[in-house]
């Protein structure tokens, strides 16, 4: 009102309908500008803190893209290392800590009946070979003492011998190293402590001929 009254006064004479003109326009002036301005101010400020979160929200997502490519090379790096740590380093039971693994490796180590042979004696004995012949056996070549079949078995791992029950086994360490023979079959009386080896070719068991070794006796 004080503009208004210096404004008709001092700087320029107006009529009655032209104060009204000229109030009606600066009224209109202050009414747009105090109305509108605080929501101009509100939206810039709306409009900014949009503009600051997205910016955060890609600087976000290229940081994890950064750290997930990260992690894939670290990975690709350490299965090869951890590859070749675990083809190099044996398992040492005492120490692991998987229970899962030292019991599947304790039961595989067990299940070989051969790793818990022991030597019960070992005596030095005339050993000889044969073959199934009638005129080396009986009617029967193929069949054992016990009824094994040595033809059907195919494997050189049947002696007979006299002195040893049926089923006891046997190493000839000298001769066949960590090899287990099985008393099947028996010798003529006379040969009361020979030990005869049965082998599938006559030549084999002619040019193995005659000797005298030591023999494990395994329990």
């Amino acid at each position: 009102m004080k503009i208004l009254q210096l404004i008709k006064e001092e700087v320029v004479p107006l009529s009655r309908k032209q104060n009204i003109v000229l109030f009606t326009i600066i009224a209109c002036i202050f009414q747009f500008t105090l109305f509108y301005a605080p929501a101009l101010a509100a939206e810039a400020v709306q409009n900014a803190s949009a503009a600051d979160f997205s910016q955060e929200t890609l600087i976000s997502n290229d940081s994890m893209v950064k750290d997930a490519s990260m992690d894939a090379e670290a990975a690709k790096v350490s299965q090869p290392l951890a590859i070749q740590i675990a083809s190099s380093s044996p398992v040492n039971l005492a120490t692991s800590t998987s229970p899962e693994l030292a019991s599947s490796t304790i039961v595989t180590a067990s299940s070989n009946p051969e790793s818990l042979e022991t030597v019960t004696r070992t005596t030095t004995v005339t050993i000889t070979a044969y073959n199934s012949e009638v005129g080396q056996t009986d009617d029967s070549p193929c069949i054992t003492a016990n009824g094994f079949n040595v033809c059907k078995h195919g494997i050189e791992d049947t002696i007979a011998a006299n002195f040893l029950p049926m089923g006891t086994k046997v190493k000839i360490p000298d001769l066949y190293g960590d090899r287990i023979f099985i008393v099947r079959d028996r010798m003529n009386k006379k040969h009361a402590t020979r030990v005869d080896i049965w082998m599938k070719d006559r030549h084999s068991a002619i040019q193995f001929g005659v000797k005298t070794a030591k023999i494990q006796i395994l329990k």
